[in-house]
């Protein structure tokens, strides 16, 4: 830090909606662009679902709370949830009826990509810095989403110091990457991440980081993958739990009646620079996700 660097003026943050009033309320406007958002989650949450309705809330004008360009979908686990996409395609249509007047195809403006390993995904990284920045490649892409980012670092690496540490450095360079493009071109980045069970109440695994103590979904007390390393490569880590729930009790089987389960949702701000902590309940649809007032 030297005074210079004082009398620079960050970039202007822009907001991309999640598609849903409750959610970006509970989110401060939602998705914020020159940054690094990351999802959390057990699978079933609903993480990749929300990346994908991303893709198409981004595509909306600002004027719709959205950011007016393309998406950069890299996806590490196949495969793809093509049906899934497909349905949120009508969906984002039907409910944006005024924007698709001239026959405008939402697919048309995403770009997919599989991605295998780290450093596949560090020259992909690379490759759309230089496309962002030449002019003459057309290339208009306002939202990055990489489902999961802890896919790539499960098997390539072994748990020795060797390994660990040059599993931190590449953990470096793409986040350093990827906060260079947020930055330079306006772009929203978002990740996605998985939790691993946490067993003991000591060790780095059990270091709080965040707004909340422990981290709980399923009736399991989990924490993100990839540790703390990681943790510092983000800005702001969103995490999303479930938990069974008594919906209804009624009678017919039996003496007893039967009892109606179902799953309550909810997302966290574990921590971020412009938000305090916050919950939000959220439920998946058809439509996509979308928060539930309280």
């Amino acid at each position: 830090m030297n005074p210079q660097n004082l009398l620079i003026r960050p970039p202007q943050t822009q907001f991309c909606t999640l598609g849903c009033p409750i959610l970006d309320k509970a989110l401060g406007g939602g998705i914020p662009t020159n940054s690094i958002t990351e999802l959390v989650s057990e699978s079933g949450c609903g993480k990749t679902q929300l990346s994908l309705q991303l893709l198409f809330t981004s595509q909306l004008p600002t004027t719709h709370n959205g950011l007016n360009g393309s998406s950069l979908y890299l996806y590490t686990e196949f495969p793809f949830p093509y049906r899934r996409f497909t349905q949120l395609v009508k969906s984002f249509q039907s409910t944006h009826p005024i924007l698709f007047e001239s026959a405008r195809d939402p697919q048309d403006y995403i770009y997919m990509r599989e991605v295998h390993d780290a450093h596949q995904l560090f020259d992909i990284l690379s490759h759309l810095s230089f496309c962002l920045e030449n002019k003459a490649t057309k290339l208009d892409v306002k939202m990055i989403v990489i489902d999961s980012i802890a896919a790539l670092f499960r098997s390539e690496f072994e748990n020795s110091a060797r390994d660990l540490k040059k599993r931190c450095d590449l953990f470096f360079r793409i986040s350093a990457c990827l906060k260079g493009i947020a930055k330079r071109f306006g772009v929203a980045v978002v990740v996605t991440n998985q939790v691993v069970d946490l067993m003991d109440d000591g060790g780095t695994s059990g270091v709080r980081v965040g707004n909340i103590e422990w981290l709980w979904s399923s009736g399991r007390r989990v924490c993100p993958a990839l540790g703390l390393s990681w943790a510092n490569c983000v800005n702001t880590r969103l995490f999303l739990s479930m938990c069974e729930v008594v919906e209804g009790v009624g009678e017919g089987l039996g003496d007893d009646g039967f009892v109606r389960r179902g799953k309550r949702r909810e997302l966290h701000v574990v921590f971020a620079p412009h938000l305090p902590y916050s919950c939000c309940d959220y439920v998946i649809r058809k439509e996509g996700v979308s928060g539930v007032e309280r």
